[in-house]
């Protein structure tokens, strides 16, 4: 009788030992144009965002986490795969009238995670192709709702809505119809993501939440409008706020926070032009399409009860492009075979003492341009012009200087046309070298006082030329796999 015991006991062990690993689900909640200023927890003043804080009182914050271009498509592209932009050819920002796209050879969160059983969805803006052989179905997701590119392409731009073909509003593969009532965003995307929860509570799922929203033209529903006395913009914000509250909610009736990760961010500083509609950087300098801070550096809160300390944060230089490395060594899985250029950072997110950075240097490029290189608590830039307000910013939904905006600029490239678009100056920087941790505004030049790091930031700079190129030197990078294109 002994023996049987045993032997049932040694079955019964081995079976729960066979047992498939628990995985969690996946939430991820990025805004469009956020500022790092913008949120109560990250000191905003303006709006208030209870639910935002609540993440944070639960989870961590990174204060010093990034993005890898200051634009949406580039910013997008580094989130699902874990690379460069200017690795995978997806600098910039695609528009209704981009032939590019995702290569289908390169292999986004939603790929990756779907032979490990997870069910993926995405509600919001794609901006990875606009062309329907990059749409999110051909990527990897299951479901999706939202538009292809940024709202602004469409007959509510500030300046060039004559310019614009309707807004298309995908449903999984097919156009549902064109230039849909924008208020109602963020309210359809809630509801969406709500439903997706109560019908995966028995499968681990990917929900990919890339609110449209703060992006200009910014729109609150009936609900919201007016509720804020700073004006629309809080609105928003706040819109986004009960959206991400409501998430949180599902989770908890459904009875699956417990085995939920939960990451928030923005994908790029505040689009500043646009005054009053727009965000704030804090004191952080410039903002969205700037190598300035205000443009990478964007405010992040993770939770995950029992794994990501409570109450938690975080100033170690962190990036977007981590958040694949840090899911596979949770997941025990290994990552794609191509070379990605996020790491792990599963120790700083579990609050290990004596966690650190994984990276040695980071570079910030804006287009083809390598602008700035980031190690440790120095920045270093490199010459370069970038985009200003440099004079009294938009009001009401319209940029600075939109009077002087003309219907063809919609076609001019580079740094001029993006200018002539949006309302800003051009302005030129030297190099300087900024200490982040006494000067994160970027406001004093220390070059003088440290050569030596200037030497050494020099040569970081020199490396990631030569591996991602830099248009400003006219280096080709040895390292750089192409984009996809969609011929006529």
């Amino acid at each position: 009788m002994p023996q049987i015991l045993l032997v049932c006991l040694l079955l019964t062990s081995l079976c729960q030992g066979s047992e498939a690993p628990v995985r969690p689900n996946i939430i991820l909640i990025v805004a469009d144009d956020l500022g790092y200023g913008d949120l109560a927890c990250f000191g905003g003043k303006a709006t208030k965002t209870p639910h935002l804080d609540r993440l944070a009182a639960q989870g961590m914050k990174l204060t010093d986490f990034h993005v890898s271009q200051a634009v949406c498509s580039a910013s997008r592209a580094s989130l699902l795969t874990g690379a460069l932009a200017n690795r995978i050819s997806m600098q910039g920002a695609l528009n209704h009238t981009s032939r590019e796209g995702l290569n289908a050879m390169e292999v986004t969160m939603a790929e990756w995670l779907k032979p490990l059983g997870y069910r993926s969805a995405i509600y919001g803006k794609w901006h990875l192709g606009t062309r329907p052989c990059f749409w999110p179905l051909k990527c990897g997701f299951d479901e999706f709702w939202g538009i292809p590119y940024s709202n602004d392409n469409s007959r509510h731009h500030p300046s060039l809505a004559a310019e614009m073909p309707p807004l298309p509003l995908i449903e999984d593969d097919r156009v549902m119809h064109t230039d849909p009532d924008q208020s109602q965003f963020t309210a359809h995307i809630t509801a969406k993501a709500v439903s997706f929860i109560r019908r995966h509570q028995t499968q681990p799922f990917f929900l990919y939440l890339p609110h449209i929203m703060p992006h200009v033209p910014i729109f609150a529903s009936e609900r919201f409008k007016g509720r804020n006395p700073a004006g629309r913009y809080a609105d928003v914000i706040e819109e986004l706020d009960w959206s991400v509250g409501m998430v949180i909610a599902a989770l908890e009736q459904t009875q699956q926070l417990q085995r939920s990760i939960v990451f928030f961010l923005s994908d790029n500083g505040p689009f500043l032009s646009y005054g009053n509609h727009a965000g704030s950087a804090g004191s952080l300098r410039e903002g969205k399409l700037t190598s300035y801070e205000g443009g990478v550096r964007v405010p992040f809160i993770a939770q995950w009860p029992g794994r990501i300390p409570a109450g938690s944060q975080s100033a170690a230089m962190t990036s977007s492009m981590d958040l694949l490395p840090t899911l596979a060594q949770w997941l025990g899985t290994p990552l794609p075979q191509a070379i990605l250029d996020g790491k792990s950072i599963a120790a700083i997110l579990e609050g290990q003492p004596g966690a650190k950075s994984p990276h040695e240097s980071l570079p910030v490029y804006a287009g083809g341009e390598l602008q700035a290189v980031r190690s440790g608590r120095f920045k270093l830039h490199l010459p370069h012009s970038y985009l200003t307000v440099g004079g009294p910013p938009g009001r009401d939904g319209k940029p600075a200087r939109h009077d002087q905006l003309k219907p063809s600029s919609i076609t001019q490239s580079g740094i001029e046309g993006i200018a002539t678009r949006h309302g800003y100056q051009v302005a030129q920087q030297d190099l300087a070298l900024y200490d982040l941790d006494e000067d994160p505004g970027e406001q004093r030049d220390i070059s003088a006082q440290f050569p030596t790091e200037v030497a050494r930031l020099k040569a970081l700079a020199q490396t990631w030329r030569e591996k991602l190129g830099d248009s400003l030197t006219k280096t080709q990078g040895h390292e750089v796999r192409p984009a996809g294109f969609d011929k006529p």
